[in-house]
């Protein structure tokens, strides 16, 4: 039976997020940065819930059945808490600590679940670098095991809480022969990338509650726009000098996030805070723009065709490539769930 309440539809950026760019009820300006001819308008006007999604980007195929509890814990678990959080930054309410906890606990996630993280993870994590670690492991496992055993140590059984990740084992062992074949099998694909989310979300993401977090706003007259990459993680040394490779926990560090075209998450990590409210100079206001442009993946969101946002970021013309990417998502649900049948299979 089909499943209506199915979220198949995955928002990489919140819908609830963009609706703070709103150009007219529920839509937004977008500016796409790889498009297939000229004949592209620079700047249309969109419908903010058919924007920055792909289909079953969270979706996992798991013991024989589709899930999307990724998406559903995305939505309860960071999403809706924050959104009256930010409505009261935007109100320029008092900001309670379950406030900034709330608004940290978004940006976390909103950092680590778009395409263009996606993309990093796969190549950060390639095929072969994933199988030596394996092979590593299971020729270590024999002298772990002998050791455990003289120990009297009980090996631990399969913990169920795993079932989710892309691991398959098997053994082959010739009749009356005392020794086998062992071997272990994973992939780099959406299970292992999901997994990773999870593991970061509920563990990892804790540094960033020891930031001294502020809002910011721009120069007067000004304001920002944001993109499908929101989060910036800036190292900035000079205008010649500085890369988005910073850390949730490298001193120094800034990381950063537009919460509405006037207001900004905020933080330098290992430094004092700025007043909540303090405007940036006009100078650091243009910068600023233009690092969150360069930033952007494949389109930048505003309340108005911004024309200094596509100076930032000129687009890219390729009817090659963008037909590549078009495929790439077309195939990526298919490839994806008969990649987790066979190793996430039912038990």
């Amino acid at each position: 039976m089909i499943d209506l309440n199915f979220r198949k539809d995955n928002h990489y950026v919140s819908q609830a997020y963009l609706r703070r760019w709103e150009s007219s009820p529920g839509k937004a300006f977008l500016y796409h940065i790889l498009v297939s001819n000229e004949n592209v308008p620079l700047w249309h006007e969109k419908s903010i819930k058919g924007i920055a999604y792909h289909q079953h980007l969270y979706t996992r195929h798991i013991s024989g059945a589709q899930s999307d509890a990724i998406e559903r814990w995305f939505s309860t678990e960071f999403e809706s808490p924050a959104e009256n959080s930010i409505e009261r930054v935007i109100n320029e309410d008092h900001l309670t600590p379950d406030d900034w906890h709330k608004l940290v606990q978004f940006l976390a996630m909103q950092d680590l679940r778009t395409p263009a993280r996606l993309e990093e993870f796969l190549k950060r994590h390639p095929e072969e670098s994933i199988q030596k670690t394996l092979g590593e492991i299971l020729e270590s496992l024999p002298e772990k095991l002998e050791t455990m055993k003289q120990n009297g140590v009980v090996i631990p059984a399969v913990d169920r809480k795993n079932a989710d990740f892309p691991l398959k084992v098997t053994t082959e062992i010739k009749e009356e022969e005392e020794f086998g074949i062992l071997k272990a099998e994973t992939v780099v694909g959406r299970a292992l990338w999901l997994r990773g989310i999870q593991h970061q979300l509920n563990n990892t993401a804790r540094i960033l509650h020891q930031h001294k977090w502020t809002i910011m706003r721009p120069a007067r007259g000004m304001s920002w726009f944001t993109t499908d990459k929101p989060v910036i993680l800036l190292n900035y040394d000079s205008p010649k000098k500085y890369n988005f490779n910073g850390g949730w926990d490298s001193k120094g560090s800034e990381i950063l996030m537009p919460l509405s075209p006037e207001h900004m998450l905020y933080t330098r990590i290992g430094h004092r805070r700025p007043v909540r409210g303090s405007k940036f100079s006009v100078e650091v206001t243009h910068l600023l723009r233009r690092l969150i442009a360069e930033h952007a993946h494949r389109n930048i969101f505003g309340k108005t065709a911004d024309t200094e946002a596509q100076a930032y970021r000129p687009r890219i013309v390729n009817a090659e490539y963008y037909k590549f990417e078009q495929d790439k998502w077309q195939r990526w649900h298919a490839e994806q769930t008969e990649s987790e049948e066979y190793f996430l299979p039912a038990r």
